[in-house]
């Protein structure tokens, strides 16, 4: 069995491993790995959800949710989510392939939209990036009206045929290498805030994470999989699972 998108997850991790000091991050008894049965009866097939995690300076959580199976779907989820005593935005990857076609997303999506401080040193750096490999790549269409606060200028959204090998390759690769790179920049140079500023960062990050664990577009597929219970845990307690990292560090738990 080949995972489609393991080029890319392989150089993010060298890359970061790299470039900052990378520690475990603890992944829940449960979610290191799934394994369940799909399909119809005459074609059973095997498809598996393997989780990775690590922190650094800087960086609360990155994380990996891949799912893998012996044809379409092949899911790469890459988020990585700052520490709120640093002013950076999150770093977001969708690398979805369906039976209808790849869905690519990238982004380095703001924590406080509204905020020129926060986004306009991010939006130097990522325009031009943006602006050459939008020109390579379709259109992904429009986004929901509600989504709009959680992503960028430079959101880079595209839907690709199934066969069309050739865009991943030469465009959509090194896209990500590049939206991976500016976003490792951001981290290594960046410097602590405190007091309102971290406070400020930290009800955006809460109000992101919040709108991703709701509107989570894997949870359907999650729970035909394995069930509404594994997946609504999974969702809340490792992938989008800034609440209870919070809870859990004021009460003191590792």
């Amino acid at each position: 069995m080949s995972w489609l998108w393991k080029r890319f997850l392989d150089l993010a991790k060298s890359r970061m491993t790299e470039r900052l000091a990378l520690t475990s991050y603890p992944i829940p008894a449960g979610f290191e790995q799934k394994r369940a049965m799909t399909g119809p009866r005459s074609r059973r097939s095997e498809v598996t959800t393997t989780s990775w995690a690590v922190k650094a300076p800087a960086i609360r959580q990155a994380r990996a949710a891949c799912v893998e199976a012996e044809g379409p779907p092949h899911v790469l989820n890459f988020v990585i989510n700052p520490d709120h005593h640093y002013d950076l935005p999150f770093f977001g990857a969708d690398l979805v392939s369906l039976p209808g076609g790849h869905l690519i997303a990238l982004d380095l999506q703001p924590v406080l939209k509204r905020d020129a401080s926060h986004t306009a040193p991010v939006w130097k750096r990522l325009q031009p990036v943006f602006e050459r490999w939008r020109s390579r790549l379709p259109d992904g269409g429009p986004i929901p009206q509600e989504a709009e606060p959680y992503f960028s200028k430079g959101f880079l959204w595209t839907r690709l045929p199934l066969d069309d090998e050739t865009s991943l390759e030469t465009t959509v690769f090194p896209a990500f290498v590049d939206y991976l790179e500016i976003y490792l920049d951001l981290v290594c140079e960046a410097r602590p805030v405190q007091g309102d500023r971290s406070d400020a960062l930290l009800a955006g990050q809460r109000r992101y994470t919040d709108y991703r664990a709701e509107k989570d577009p894997a949870r359907g597929m999650l729970t035909r999989f394995y069930g509404s219970d594994w997946t609504e845990a999974y969702i809340h307690g490792f992938l989008f699972d800034l609440e209870s990292a919070q809870t859990s560090s004021q009460s003191g738990l590792p």
